[in-house]
Formats: structure tokens, sequence, C-alpha cells
């Protein structure tokens, strides 16, 4: 460890950081694909991790925007990390976080993000699954059983090229009803969801954008859309149709309804697999019919990490009062440990290091796990990861963490 240095990784060097993440993650992609990771790095931190003038590992970030409870916040969200696997084992890894989270500290990030390619090993650095995603399924071979009427408000396909418009509208006026979304721009609208041909599946058809709402619809709020929901569809002669929904998003859940409909009644398909949707989706209780309507999977997508927080958390939304002591470990960011007294309400929070008994002991890796409204205090003591001294602590800072709406995101990076 003690040759390797820790610096940024020029322009110039982006190619050569690509060889090195295409061989920890045995890639090999086409002229095009290549591009676009060049193109995207461009615009990250990019952090190399040098043994004399051999690149050894490699992290970038994104400059990303999140959507915290009752606000946002500048968040590095971290991609393409790699190590040689000649350098494995041998605090790489550990280095490059130590020096990605020192600049987020000084640029007054407050918190960290990433998609974790193995679970197992962020948890080491404090990182915890703050959204969830579900896989669900539904059987439209038949129509969609509804418990609740539709909006008959008029559907349109929109142009994927004419999308970012309508849709990007749409998606700043409401990212902030649930934590853990990104700011997205024009590009990350055209390249990464409006992309022509899906890199998972060439199958696939190109994007299709379907909108609740006449422009001008005095019902919409920014005059366009009330929902929008964007999917793919493949055919096949042994198989039932596929319709791959990548997003749906809805004003009302008679606009989800609507917009579900549209999806089951596509001729020449029979079978919606929808990723990354909700936990709370309320499709699960409008829907009649649960063997129509079947969630296949869960998993843990945005991963976050405090880096600052007493930062985080007085940057956050409360909704309801508590006060009390918790006694935060976290063996990477020595400033974040230690008993802290939590002050907060819908007025405010302050979060000040104190002498006082805990009331709660916890990892930072689980608190931020809870940090978004995700992950609930009270599952985290009968899983044995945290330890309540003071009988209602749980409770009450479960209380003043709830949101409306759980967090949740489907923008991978």
């Amino acid at each position: 460890m003690e040759s390797v240095q820790f610096r940024d990784i020029p322009e110039a060097g982006i190619d050569r950081a690509l060889s090195l993440s295409y061989l920890v993650f045995h890639e090999n992609p086409e002229d095009e694909k290549r591009k676009h990771h060049h193109d995207l790095l461009r615009g990250c931190t990019r952090i190399g991790a040098y043994d004399n003038d051999e690149l050894v590992g490699f992290v970038a970030a994104f400059p990303f925007t999140v959507s915290v409870p009752g606000g946002e916040l500048p968040c590095p969200c971290l991609t393409f990390v790699s190590v040689a696997p000649t350098h494995r084992r041998r605090g790489v890894l550990s280095g490059m976080l130590a020096e990605l989270f020192a600049r987020a500290s000084a640029d007054g990030a407050p918190i960290a993000a990433l998609w974790a390619s193995e679970d197992a090993i962020y948890g080491r650095f404090g990182f915890g699954p703050a959204t969830h995603g579900h896989t669900v399924e539904v059987d439209s071979r038949r129509p969609l059983a509804l418990r609740i009427a539709p909006d008959e408000r008029p559907l349109r396909l929109v142009d994927p090229s004419e999308a970012p418009g309508v849709l990007g509208e749409y998606y700043d006026r409401t990212r902030a009803d649930r934590a853990g979304r990104i700011a997205r721009s024009e590009a990350w609208w055209r390249e990464e969801w409006l992309v022509e041909e899906d890199e998972e599946d060439d199958e696939l058809s190109p994007p299709r954008v379907v909108v609740l709402g006449d422009p001008g619809d005095a019902d919409a709020p920014d005059g366009s859309a009330a929902g929008y929901a964007i999917y793919r569809t493949r055919t096949r002669d042994d198989a039932p149709g596929l319709v791959r929904l990548d997003e749906l998003e809805a004003d009302t859940p008679a606009v989800a309804a609507a917009l579900w409909r549209y999806l089951a009644s596509i001729d020449l398909t029979g079978l919606i697999r929808a990723w990354g949707r909700p936990v709370d989706d309320p499709l699960h209780l409008f829907s009649a019919d649960r063997d129509q309507v079947r969630v296949t999977g869960e998993f843990p997508a945005l991963w976050v990490r405090l880096i600052d927080v007493r930062g985080a958390l007085e940057a956050r939304s409360w909704a309801a009062p508590v006060d009390v002591v918790l006694d935060v470990r976290d063996d990477r960011l020595p400033a974040n440990e230690g008993r802290h007294r939590l002050t907060a309400s819908p007025e405010g929070c302050t979060y000040e290091r104190t002498e006082d008994p805990a009331d709660l002991t916890l990892d930072v890796r689980d608190l931020a796990a809870c940090y978004l409204g995700g992950t609930k205090i009270d599952a985290l003591i009968r899983a044995g990861l945290a330890t309540e001294h003071t009988p209602g602590t749980a409770a009450a800072l479960d209380a003043a963490l709830h949101t409306a709406l759980l967090p949740h995101t489907v923008d991978e990076f």
C-alpha cells in the first residue's frame, strides 16, 4: 500500500481507466458503448490509484443532486469502482474511498451514494441500502382487473426525441415527492432513458413514451402531463409478447390505473415486466387479482453513505418531534463517531456532541439505511443491529423519520 498513490485521472487517462474497469467486470463493449462511457466520465470526478505509473484502481463519481425528505443535497454518486486483480486486498479501495469522502466533505456534500455490484463490500465502508425496488409481473393475456376507475382523460404517444421536454417538466415537478431521486439533465434523459437500442436486450423495441393528459390540460399542473410511462416491447413466436416497463409516474392512483390498463392492452403482448417499482406502489392495492399482478423479487437499490452525519441530519425535514442521544459507530470517518444529541421537529433540527448517556447505539451504515425513511429503527433493533437503551427511543425516532411515500429511485449508474 505504501507504493500506491491516489490522484486525479486526467481526461487523457479516461480510456486507460475504462480498460481497467472492463478487465475487472469482464466486459468488452462495442465502440459505441465505449464512447458513451468515455463521454459520461468526462463529467465525473475521477480518482485513480497508481502503483508507480501503473493504474491499479479507479473510482468515478457523478456530481448528482439527490432528493432527501424536505429538500435535496449534492451527492457524489459512485460508479466504475474497479481494483486490478493484482492489487486486491491491499487497501486500494479503502484509499480511493477515503480520498473521495475527503473531497466530498470539502465540497460540502454530506452524503454519497452508489448501486452496489456486491452487497457485502460496501457496508464495510459505511454504505447502507436506503431504497428498495420490486420486480413486478402482470399477466396481460386478459384485461387488467382493477378495484378503482381509471382516469379517462386521453392518452397520447410522444416521440422519444421530444420526450425530455414533456417528461422533464413532470419529473422536476414531482421529484421531491420521494427521497432518493436524482435531478436528471436533458442529456441523462436522452442517453440513459431514451436511447434507441437497449444495451441489455437488442431484441427490444426502441423506447415508447405514453403520456396521460392533453397539452394545456387544466387538470395537469404543468399543463402537459398528469402521468407517463416509458416502455419497450418484444414479440416472439414461442411466447407471449413482452412489455418491459422502465418507468411509470402518476399524479393520482386513477392516472396510474389508466397507464397500467393501457400497458396491459397492447396488442400481441401477454406479459408486463417492471423492474424497480416502488415498494409502496399503489398497484399492489388497487389491482383486483393478485394472481394477475405478482411481485417476483425485491432488491436493495440506492446505497447511501453519511459522510457528515450532522450535516445530513440537519438538512432533512422531520415529521414529528424527537429528542434523543445517538451513539454512532463509524470507524472510517471518526468525526461522526460518538454520542450526539439529536433534537428535531418539523421546525428544524440540531445535532450536537454530548456526554449524556446514549438512548440508542447503531452503526453509521444502519443510520444511512434509515436516513431517507425507507428502513425502520425498530427493525434494526429486532434484527440485533442497533441497541435501544431507553425504551421508546426507536418509536419516537421512527415517527420523526417518517415520510409519506417510501424513498425510491430507478436511476441506475
